[in-house]
């Protein structure tokens, strides 16, 4: 073999390795799906597939984090084809049972349907939108719905939902020990998730709720557009489904991303444009009742 043409070769494959693993739980031994999965300080990351199995394309030997609802966050080398989540233990707390009446309603949140799109690129992240306690939920303490609006390529595009509390300003525990897995219709779509069954009551320090992009096979697509230099089409691979986002007056929204939270910061423009001096915030609304 030409020696320029092994070298070639060589350096391909070097540059373009891919590793190949599968999670599950410690203690069962069965695999766990839909854990996002990142390179420890770096954008790069997917999602388990529902067989527990991922792979990614790294170039050298790196520090995989991987986090699931339920499970204790792990790292581990990239070098690793088992990875093994140890399920956290949770302090049984005394639970007080309240008499859901049901018998009223309170949509807040101010979310609309615009043609305005966040793409998921690549990489797993959270998109979350905060809702602050107001006294007048006190008629209608408990969250019945979630409403999220929805941009999908394809039809039946996954996304998980995520409930956590507020402390010191920034998104914590989450209050609900589950997967929530909502599967979306194509095309810009209104998505109405009950949650009435889980009894949430609206804490008083605040609730967030965030969308959690799933980076599996099913969700891929690739987004297409002319780039204005060279005026050539241009396909970059990304994930279903895109968000609909609002411009708001307040700081509500947060990213987490590459294994941190993130508060989002108004716009500033000397333009008058809509988002002027306003922030990109995830069309979400809830849905309260008694």
């Amino acid at each position: 073999m030409n020696k320029f043409l092994f070298f070639f070769l060589f350096l391909t494959f070097s540059l373009s390795a891919q590793i190949r693993g599968v999670v599950k739980d410690s203690i069962s031994g069965e695999p766990i799906s839909y854990v996002n999965i990142w390179v420890e300080n770096e954008t790069i990351g997917t999602t388990s597939e529902t067989n527990g199995s991922f792979s990614l394309d790294l170039k050298e030997e790196k520090v995989l984090v991987f986090s699931a609802l339920g499970y204790e966050i792990k790292k581990t080398s990239s070098k690793s084809e088992v990875i093994l989540l140890k399920p956290k233990v949770f302090e049984l707390k005394e639970v007080m049972v309240l008499n859901q009446k049901k018998t009223k309603e309170l949509e807040i949140g101010d979310a609309h349907k615009v043609h305005i799109s966040q793409l998921s690129g690549n990489k797993p992240s959270i998109y979350a939108k905060l809702f602050n306690y107001d006294d007048k939920y006190k008629e209608t303490p408990f969250v019945k719905k979630i409403v999220f609006y929805s941009n999908s390529d394809i039809k039946g595009a996954k996304i998980k939902i995520r409930i956590f509390g507020l402390n010191d300003s920034i998104p914590s525990e989450d209050l609900i020990n589950e997967d929530i897995i909502v599967t979306v219709k194509g095309g810009m779509k209104k998505n109405t998730i009950d949650l009435s069954h889980y009894n949430i009551e609206f804490p008083k320090s605040g609730l967030v709720i965030g969308l959690e992009w799933l980076i599996i096979e099913e969700n891929k697509y690739f987004f297409t557009y002319k780039d204005p230099k060279t005026k050539q089409k241009v396909s970059l691979e990304n994930y279903a489904p895109s968000l609909v986002i609002n411009h708001s007056p307040d700081e509500i929204s947060f990213t987490y991303s590459k294994g941190k939270w993130y508060k989002h910061k108004r716009h500033s423009s000397n333009f008058k444009k809509e988002w002027s001096n306003k922030v990109n915030t995830p069309a979400i609304n809830l849905i309260l009742t008694n």
